[in-house]
């Protein structure tokens, strides 16, 4: 196994992945992965104990993500909307207590792709309300064994938490040591000054990684300062899993939320396969060069 164990998430499968879908798992073994990491898009089309049963019948580990669109808002003005919300952060967290994953991760705090001009005091009711309910969440998780990780998203696709900086400063907020942090690339090649710099400012607090490339595309094929981002969570000493996020840009609710509007690869299992055959040797330390030598391929 690599030095990092290497992932898929499952928006590349399919979606919404269900139980029909769970017979792919085989693929994401063939093309080299470890791990599975399964987004709970509609929580009544899937089953954790099917999930786990098949993904160790193939060898493969299971990590578990969130949707997190209108309907699942834990910063919504209403106390009846924030309350979907953490029911259904609670379903993941007792899914992935099922299926033996170490946490739940996404953009928690608030729906994606919502971008609205607030001033200063609806901005901070609207992020007190958000820390309110993830801490609520958090004593959930806690007695479930399962951390959370929060993602930070690109101006874009969330007008709440953009960078490290305001990812952390949430987690600190939350005040629970279990509660840390989610790093993509694509978005922190949107938002940060330096995918390096953004992850030797998360350190310790980072519980989880997406590899995307700045695109969205198959990581390797674009400007993504791969090697230095490898280098720097070595530096950190994040020795977890580094998943392969892209999208189906046939399924248009997701599309939308994240503004994909062509296809970024020949097709979905080409950029898998290609995505493992690029960051295996790279997270293994075979090969690695500097950014100055150009993108390792």
């Amino acid at each position: 196994m690599a030095a990092h164990p290497i992932g898929l998430s499952t928006f590349v499968l399919a979606s919404p992945f269900s139980d029909q879908d769970l017979h792919l798992f085989g693929k994401v073994r063939g093309w080299g992965y470890d791990l599975v990491e399964v987004c709970i898009e509609d929580p009544t089309v899937l089953t954790a104990a099917q999930v786990a049963r098949t993904a160790r019948a193939e060898g493969l580990s299971v990590l578990v993500c969130g949707a997190f669109g209108p309907g699942r808002d834990v910063s919504h003005e209403d106390s009846a909307h924030r309350r979907a919300g953490r029911d259904y952060l609670e379903h993941c967290i007792a899914f992935a207590a099922e299926v033996q994953s170490p946490l739940v991760s996404g953009p928690m705090y608030a729906p994606t792709g919502q971008a609205r001009l607030l001033d200063r005091g609806e901005r901070q009711a609207q992020w007190d309300r958000a820390v309110e309910s993830l801490r609520a969440v958090a004593a959930v998780a806690a007695q479930a064994g399962v951390g959370l990780a929060v993602e930070p998203l690109n101006r874009f696709e969330t007008d709440l938490v953009n960078t490290v900086e305001q990812g952390l400063r949430l987690c600190d907020d939350i005040g629970a040591a279990h509660v840390g942090l989610l790093l993509d690339t694509f978005h922190m090649n949107i938002e940060e000054k330096s995918l390096p710099g953004a992850v030797r400012a998360a350190g310790s607090r980072i519980l989880a990684v997406q590899a995307s490339e700045n695109d969205r595309g198959t990581p390797g094929s674009g400007h993504t300062d791969w090697p230095g981002t490898v280098e720097a969570l070595d530096e950190v000493g994040y020795t977890g899993a580094v998943v392969v996020e892209s999208f189906l840009p046939t399924v248009r609710e997701i599309a939308r939320a994240v503004s994909l509007w062509r296809p970024v690869a020949p097709s979905m299992d080409a950029l898998a396969a290609e995505s493992a055959r690029f960051l295996r040797p790279l997270l293994d330390g075979v090969g690695q060069r500097s950014h100055d030598e150009g993108v390792i391929r």
